[in-house]
């Protein structure tokens, strides 16, 4: 009986080892990525870039916005010349799996000579290709310096 105890004890010990933590710098960078072609490409482009084909936007005084079809003809009705729109992740968490995370932080808004500034959260879901990309948006306008 002592001869099959340590065997399977060592099945048991290899079989419960833990899987590796996702690099929650990745999920950063894709953020960034986000940002950055707000920036370049404007954000109605980036925002239908990066949206999930299930995506969902939450914005003030709307319904929510389901789906990438409801995303693109959104974003194609706003007027977006003339708007520096930016932001930089703070924080976020990836699941275990690998396959679902979340970034928050700060976003600036400029048009003209105002400038606002305000929180954001994103929640990311890879696609079918394993990228990332997000799958909910949201954001609270109204924080000072």
């Amino acid at each position: 009986m002592k001869q099959l105890f340590i065997p399977i004890l060592l099945l048991f010990i290899i079989g419960c080892e833990q899987k590796e933590k996702p690099d929650i710098e990745q999920l950063f960078e894709v953020d960034r990525r986000f940002s950055n072609s707000a920036s370049t490409n404007g954000f109605n482009n980036a925002f239908i870039e990066f949206a999930h084909p299930d995506a969902v936007l939450l914005r003030p005084n709307k319904l929510p916005i389901k789906g990438k079809i409801a995303i693109i003809s959104f974003y194609e009705k706003l007027e977006a010349n003339g708007i520096d729109f930016s932001w930089e992740p703070e924080g976020g968490d990836i699941a275990v799996s690998g396959e679902l995370g979340y970034t928050y932080g700060i976003y600036t808004i400029k048009v003209d000579t105002i400038t606002e500034k305000g929180t954001y959260i994103s929640v990311w879901k890879k696609d079918e290709a394993g990228n990332w990309k997000y799958v909910l948006d949201t954001g609270n306008e109204g924080i000072g310096d």
